[in-house]
């Protein structure tokens, strides 16, 4: 016996077999329960969400031996040969071969004709946008009012190129891409009855590549069948499909939190040693940038269980809301850029270097002098009305003549140690080290301990210990180094912490200047005036305090 594809295999025969669309399941089975029954229906939605699928299954349910039902009997001959595609009195027709307007009033002339084998005779027209204008217009008429025989069930993937003349003759149904978790839950009950083995990983790989469309999921799965020798893995499904793992993304995010050009590069060697789809690349990485900036600003939100929901709280604590917005738009648009680039490599590494060259300004680098480079003033700079510089502040890329912006350098300490720093003042020592991502978390989250002249002894807060990632600890003590001498030592403990930690305190002020700004306008006259003689209304929410340097948190 010859094999048959699983899109095939496993089409839905009945209603109550389909995948999702529910609300159009619902609509037809009502109208067949009750008998009222439109003579023109159209379905839209993209491809391999169940269009032709639903129709086949309404030709029967309105053919069927047994009477017109919402369950049709499956075993009766008008059943069988919808089925294996045989039956006279369903045609079904392929605009797109069919465009020319002698070849629409061709397909038309049969209508006035009773049924040959059923009881009626259906047309279903896929992807009917293909038309062209004559044939819409030869269709209109018959479509307005067919002999009550006949029954048109059209689809189409651009129901935006189909004219209001022929929407308007028609019942349409709009059918819903489907989620990633209907395309496992389907791959899942598939491999099962096939008794094939699977991972859990494999399917999240594929139902995410599906992109909504069952077709393709199940196109994929027979892909992977092969691949993997019957059996379905997700390191195999991952090295067919040309996806990145989620570890890659981590991997990509911990450079670039902690500034490390030479290892975002290394990464993407290591990825381009694998084959990995750097489009796809990118995808994934806006994914997880996506769950990072809702974690930051919904609270209890659960992630994705795609994604590690420890790490990505790392990560949602390592950077502020704008960089991760700033970054989500970067990527964005560098995947737009992608096809102009000379290879998908050299594009994403632009679209890496992109996000370590240009981010929002942080707390502590502003110098307190008119020193620093010239680089460095003109990325802090404001726009200036009608010149060419903008700020990156506001997430802007620099112009062209803003050639600097490239060039920035690290202030470098001298080697021996800074005789002026004094770690028991913890927070104002931070501020000193001029620190960035998740090395400057887990200093504003410890608390000083002692200092011997020779070992640092620093408390972490124990709520926050997963920012002793990676190489944050040896960062840290990096910047110690530069300020105390090269022989000085790094101790953490994890406690409750008994004093504010720099991160408390910021957030306790933050708080305080919030509630202080919305008191100041509560309070304000004007603003009183406007509620009781305009019934105004004060949204707290869209309130922002400034800090003592003018900056709006």
């Amino acid at each position: 016996m010859s094999y048959q594809v699983l899109a095939r295999k496993w089409r839905p025969q009945l209603f109550s077999q389909m995948v999702g669309q529910q609300h159009v399941v619902k609509a037809l089975t009502n109208a067949l329960e009750h008998e009222r029954l439109h003579h023109a229906y159209l379905f839209t939605g993209t491809r391999g969400v169940g269009k032709t699928t639903l129709a086949r299954i309404f030709a029967k349910s309105l053919n069927c031996e047994k009477g017109v039902s919402a369950t049709p009997c499956g075993v009766c001959d008008a059943c069988r040969e919808i089925d294996e595609g045989r039956f006279v009195d369903l045609l079904e027709v392929d605009a797109a071969s069919r465009t020319k307007v002698d070849q629409t009033r061709e397909l038309l002339e049969n209508v006035p004709y009773a049924p040959v084998r059923g009881r009626y005779k259906v047309y279903l027209i896929d992807e009917v946008h293909m038309f062209s204008a004559s044939s819409f217009n030869a269709l209109l008429k018959t479509l307005e009012e067919p002999p009550p025989h006949v029954k048109f069930v059209l689809a189409t993937t651009d129901p935006q190129k189909v004219p209001v003349t022929v929407l308007s003759r028609c019942l349409q149904f709009n059918l819903k891409r489907l989620s990633r978790e209907q395309i496992e839950s389907q791959l899942q009950h598939i491999l099962e009855q096939e008794k094939i083995l699977f991972d859990e990983t494999s399917l999240s790989l594929l139902a995410r590549a599906a992109d909504g469309s069952m077709r393709d999921g199940l196109s994929l799965l027979d892909q992977a069948i092969a691949f993997g020798g019957g059996e379905v893995k997700g390191s195999e499904v991952q090295t067919m499909i040309g996806t990145i793992g989620a570890d890659q993304i981590y991997l990509l995010l911990e450079a670039l939190a902690q500034k490390d050009g030479p290892g975002l590069l290394a990464r993407v060697v290591e990825m381009a040693e694998l084959s990995v789809d750097f489009p796809n690349a990118l995808q994934e990485l806006l994914a997880m940038l996506h769950q990072i900036a809702v974690l930051q600003l919904v609270a209890g939100y659960e992630p994705d269980e795609a994604f590690d929901p420890q790490r990505l709280q790392t990560f949602a604590d390592s950077f502020s809301p704008e960089d991760i917005q700033l970054y989500y738009q970067m990527v964005l648009l560098g995947q737009k850029e992608l096809s102009l680039a000379p290879d998908p490599r050299s594009g994403f590494e632009m679209v890496l270097l992109r996000l370590l060259a240009f981010r929002p300004d942080e707390p502590g680098l502003e110098s307190k002098t008119t020193g620093g480079s010239e680089s460095e003033r003109v990325i802090r700079q404001p726009v200036r009305k009608g010149g060419h510089d903008q700020s990156a502040r506001r997430g802007e890329i620099p112009s062209i003549q803003q050639k600097n912006v490239f060039k920035r350098q690290p202030v470098n300490k001298p080697a021996d140690a800074d005789h002026h720093a004094d770690p028991t003042n913890w927070e104002a020592f931070v501020s000193t080290m001029k620190l960035g991502g998740i090395t400057s978390q887990l200093a504003h989250n410890c608390t000083f301990g002692s200092w011997d002249g020779e070992t640092l002894c620093l408390t972490l807060d124990a709520s926050r210990r997963q920012l002793r990632v990676g190489q944050s600890e040896k960062r840290l003590l990096e910047s110690i180094r530069r300020l105390l001498g090269e022989k000085a030592k790094l101790q953490i403990s994890e406690a409750v912490p008994v004093d504010e930690t720099p991160a408390m305190r910021q957030k306790r002020q933050q708080q305080e200047r919030q509630q202080q700004a919305e008191a100041t306008l509560v309070n304000d006259p004007l603003v009183r005036e406007m509620e009781e003689r305009f019934s105004a209304r004060l949204l707290t929410d869209s309130i922002r305090p400034v800090d003592e340097k003018g900056n709006m948190n």
